[in-house]
């Protein structure tokens, strides 16, 4: 199984100017002008990667979003697959890289799990926005080796950074009861043969959803794995390990410092 090999890992100096400076920069300016008043708050945006948004200028997820402050290197990923293949985004937000994959002709499906409501609602605006209802599947859930409820720690101001790692005591404001959706019931879904590729960014559980994909019965399909470490509460190296047994052998940094994204492929 291969899929397009249009991404490579950038040498140590691109990758400071690139992550560690570049958008440093970026994100300052992008937050400076998010502040600014703006006379159709409500509306919708077409977001710098081609996409339309619903406002969301409260949110420093959205002004990144918007703004393309993400970088190109997923979105280009999955802009230069040229052979059919199904999108599995964990960790789904408003809906970015769903939006981008489903543009993507050769995408036959996209699914897009996301926990926390108001930003899953915000999700399937987006998908209708774009005249994607039909390609891509929102499920409001997170994604765990078992299925149940877990309480899930938000902020309004960064929906982003919603965790289930620092799980908000019940009688804060801050959390919200989630669902959680096991991997059999995920395995359910994911229904065809079409290669998969997954994106994982779910703030500190990456460890846990890559040990629930390596016991999917789909296992075999998935072609790569684009997931996010932060080293303050990532093991990123145990990741690794478990992707090298489920039959990864290739591994792509994005990033610089602490807060980095890899790409694991076959």
């Amino acid at each position: 199984m291969t899929m397009a090999p249009t991404l490579h890992q950038p040498s140590p100096l691109a990758a400071f100017l690139d992550y560690g400076v570049r958008k440093t920069l970026h994100k300052a300016w992008v937050r400076t002008r998010a502040a600014l008043p703006r006379s159709h708050a409500d509306g919708v945006v077409t977001s710098r990667y081609g996409v339309k948004m619903r406002a969301n200028w409260g949110d420093r997820t959205f002004q990144y979003c918007q703004a393309a402050t993400y970088g190109r290197d997923l979105s280009d990923y999955l802009a230069a697959q040229d052979r059919r293949f199904a999108f599995v985004d964990i960790g789904a937000n408003q809906g970015l890289y769903s939006l981008l994959a489903a543009q993507n002709p050769h995408c036959a499906a996209a699914f897009a799990f996301e926990p926390v409501a108001a930003t899953f609602a915000l999700l399937v605006d987006n998908i209708a926005l774009n005249g994607l209802t039909g390609r891509i599947k929102p499920v409001h859930a997170a994604v765990s080796l078992h299925s149940g409820m877990a309480s899930i720690a938000t902020d309004s101001a960064h929906s982003g950074t919603a965790s289930l790692r620092d799980a908000a005591p019940e009688s804060s404001e801050a959390g919200e009861e989630i669902s959680i959706l096991g991997i059999a019931g995920v395995d359910a879904l994911l229904e065809g043969d079409e290669p998969l590729i997954v994106k994982i960014d779910v703030e500190g559980h990456e460890e846990i959803v890559v040990e629930a994909l390596a016991a999917s019965r789909h296992r075999g399909r998935i072609a790569a794995i684009f997931y996010e470490v932060d080293t303050r509460w990532t093991d990123a190296a145990a990741i690794e390990a478990r992707l090298r047994a489920a039959g990864f052998t290739r591994f792509d940094r994005f990033g610089f410092g602490r807060h980095y994204d890899m790409l694991a492929r076959r």
